[in-house]
């Protein structure tokens, strides 16, 4: 059987077979190009989709090569300078002394607590902070460059000496502390017990600088001291957050506590350097008893490290006031600023020191470290202590105790109790009978007159006398003190309106 068909204007006839073969190869044929047509297409939308992802890609890599590339440039010029001094210097310089001063200039470029430590440097940096050490018992900084006290330690060769909070060290020795990195200022200052060293200082108010001549001591720090002010308020001096400030401060507060209820505390953290992150958290944790008390935050903003406040040892049942001021720094700031956001304490005085950095030792070798700031320290309400420092609740300037007593203005208004014949009050007793009217003042009761008996004046202190700390008569501590009394007061005021309101 045949079947016609027309192709190009001639007849051709084949078999029904192939008829049917070749429509099955054309089939074939047509399925082949459609699947090419559609890997075409598919393969065409990967290719964009492969390119898209290989430019997004593409972009950190070749951020991640060219810094890789200026790395690389940067270490040939510091070769090549490295290579051109050790060659042509005037003299002789040793490689190690080339290496270890391009380190100490590196770190300088850094804020001023990150410090390369060379062996001889290194070896101090492991005295530890267990409340004794040789040296002045001073805390020292850099402001605007110059190395500054921060607070000296009491009773310590500096203390006793008269150097005060904010005095310039300008030379130790014979060698100028310009240029100088703190580390190398305390290596300098620490030595054998009993050796002397000299320092040049330059105060607000000198005309010029002045040279102190210390001898080194082992410094046995005293961190704690308390008493009485009046009924019911209490004073503790925290003076560093050594190892045991925390337990040495509970022990105070419960000295005092035994001789009287306590409805007020005043707690000084003025001129405290500063030491232990634990022990401020410890210290905290006497007024607090739930919540952060810090965190800290490095460059990665996702690795933060919280430190909540010890459960089980928080005093609620009185107020507190605590006094800081441009030397209040480091852990005494933490406290300052967790008792704040807490609620916990009112704070007065001055705004703190600002040194809200936390540093970490690595150690490079035996006998050499690397002293690196890696995060700031934050208050629990978030704010960054950092150069900031405290701001105080209330803002008290300090003044001299004995300027404030020679400026009070005596009161000489006479009183009922004053007049000749008063009637005397229930609970008074007969006054003692006074000379008769009219009688004449002996020479001796004229030149006494106005004068208080057994009061004597005292010549003005020296500049370098070392300073006092004596909170009956200092100036913020007695304003720390009206605070408390207004704040029972209010207290009390509140309590007796809310039982008239329920009556």
């Amino acid at each position: 059987m045949f079947q016609s068909t027309r192709c190009s204007g001639y007849l051709f006839r084949l078999p029904l077979n192939d008829m049917k073969s070749l429509f099955q190869r054309s089939l074939i044929f047509v399925s082949v190009v459609a699947a090419a047509w559609l890997g075409m297409a598919t393969g065409q939308l990967l290719t964009r989709r492969v390119v898209a992802i290989s430019i997004a890609q593409a972009a950190p890599e070749s951020a991640e090569l060219e810094a890789a590339k200026d790395r690389y440039k940067n270490l040939e010029l510091f070769q090549k300078v490295l290579s051109f001094v050790e060659s042509n210097y005037v003299e002789e310089v040793k490689h190690k002394d080339l290496i270890f001063g391009a380190i100490k200039g590196m770190m300088a470029t850094l804020d001023p607590h990150s410090n390369f430590l060379p062996p001889d440097i290194y070896k101090d940096m492991k005295v530890d902070t267990t409340g004794k050490f040789g040296g002045l018992g001073i805390e020292i900084g850099l402001r605007d460059g110059v190395l500054t006290i921060i607070a000296p330690i009491e009773d310590t060769p500096a203390w006793k000496a008269g150097l005060k909070p904010g005095d310039r060290i300008v030379k130790i020795g014979n060698e100028s502390t310009k240029g100088m990195n703190l580390v190398e200022a305390v290596s300098k200052m620490r030595g054998v017990q009993g050796s002397k060293v000299s320092i040049t200082i330059f105060r607000k108010g000198f005309d010029k600088v002045r040279d102190v001549t210390l001898a080194r001591a082992i410094i046995k720090v005293r961190s704690v001291r308390s008493e009485l002010l009046e009924n019911g308020y209490g004073y503790v001096r925290l003076m560093s957050f050594n190892e045991s400030a925390a337990s040495d401060v509970e022990k105070a507060i419960r000295t005092l506590e035994a001789k009287q209820k306590l409805n007020g505390l005043v707690f000084d953290l003025r001129t405290n350097p500063g030491g232990l992150l634990d022990q401020a958290v410890e210290v905290s944790s006497l007024f607090v008893d739930d919540g952060v008390i810090v965190s800290t935050i490095g460059r990665n903003k996702d690795q933060k490290e919280v430190k909540h406040a010890r459960k089980g040892k928080a005093r609620k049942d009185f107020a507190v006031a605590i006094l800081v001021n441009s030397s209040t720094a480091s852990a005494a700031e933490i406290v300052a600023g967790a008792l704040q956001d807490h609620g916990r304490a009112v704070v007065l005085g001055e705004t703190t020191f600002g040194k809200g950095s936390v540093q970490t030792v690595v150690e490079l070798s035996k006998d050499m470290g690397l002293k690196l700031t890696v995060a700031r320290y934050y208050t629990p309400s978030g704010r960054s202590i950092q150069e900031k420092g405290v701001e105080p609740d209330i803002v008290l300037d300090q003044y001299d105790p004995k300027l404030l007593e020679k400026a009070k203005v005596e009161s000489n208004f006479m009183r009922e109790k004053d007049l000749p014949g008063h009637m005397i009050g229930e609970g008074e007793s007969e006054p003692a009978k006074k000379e008769k009217a009219g009688e004449d003042f002996s020479q001796k009761e004229l030149e006494t007159l106005g004068t208080t008996k057994g009061k004597t004046e005292t010549p003005e202190d020296d500049e370098m006398a070392p300073m006092k700390f004596d909170p009956k008569n200092d100036y913020q501590v007695k304003q720390a003190v009206n605070y408390l009394k207004s704040f029972e007061i209010l207290k009390d005021k509140v309590v007796k309106e809310k039982k008239a309101a329920s009556l």
